[in-house]
């Protein structure tokens, strides 16, 4: 039997977020927000394309995976999660990607919001502008060699910049594959069935093929596109 909703109740609104109670839990919903989407962008040449830019909220410089909202201005309503990745990945990195192939999806901060990101891995890049965003925006773009990211990152921490962790879930799913689970639903759609965990399994053509060994990691990875490789020998970090 299904639980009757209580309405929502907005408690305070801004130019982009709104502050409601529900059922005596206080949350975040964007307006007018469809999903969020995160790219994995990878060169042929094996480096990974990271945006670095000023987050106010933390009050820091951002290691990050490229990303963005979708549907959140006008002429984008019903913009496609997989164009967003594109028109995301071109306006802040500068590449474009010969194919986008989505890998997941998850709610990134249960306690605090309605966000459901998506990832994509970037397939074929070109470089075709300079990137760095927007006006409004200050992003840095940087090329890191696979073999090199667990130090390049450690440098950036040291120095003071703050890394985020979705570097990590997205070269996991970029690495062990396609998700199997369904679309998401579009953030704030109240009432949705809930979703089976997204189950992840490599395809015959896939750039990774699974050999068992649970006792390491849920996947041992052989290597097929290089560098996404996890190394034999279990305490080495699987990305470095």
């Amino acid at each position: 039997m299904s639980r009757i909703k209580s309405p929502l109740r907005t408690i305070a609104e801004g130019r982009y977020v709104t502050l409601v109670e529900e059922d005596g839990w206080e949350y975040v919903i964007r307006h007018g927000v469809t999903g969020i989407v995160i790219i994995v962008p990878v060169t042929d040449d094996g480096k990974l394309v990271l945006v670095e830019q000023t987050r106010t909220a933390v009050h820091n410089r951002v290691i990050e995976l490229p990303a963005g909202m979708v549907g959140d201005e006008e002429g984008r309503r019903g913009e496609a999660l997989a164009d967003a990745a594109a028109r995301e990945l071109e306006e802040e990195t500068g590449f474009r990607a010969r194919e986008l192939v989505e890998i997941g999806h998850g709610p990134t901060a249960v306690g605090v919001s309605d966000e459901v990101v998506t990832f994509f891995d970037a397939v074929g890049l070109t470089r075709v502008g300079p990137g760095g965003g927007m006006e409004d925006e200050d992003i840095t773009v940087h090329e890191v060699p696979l073999t090199e990211l667990h130090t390049f990152l450690a440098a950036q921490a040291a120095a003071g910049l703050a890394i985020d962790p979705k570097i990590y879930s997205g070269l996991y799913l970029s690495t062990v594959g396609p998700s199997k689970g369904p679309t998401p639903p579009a953030m704030g759609s109240r009432g949705e069935t809930p979703r089976s965990p997204a189950r992840f399994a490599p395809a015959k053509g896939s750039r990774i093929w699974p050999r068992g060994s649970p006792s390491c990691m849920p996947w041992q990875l052989v290597q097929v596109r290089p560098p996404l490789i996890a190394h034999a020998d279990c305490s080495r970090p699987w990305y470095s």
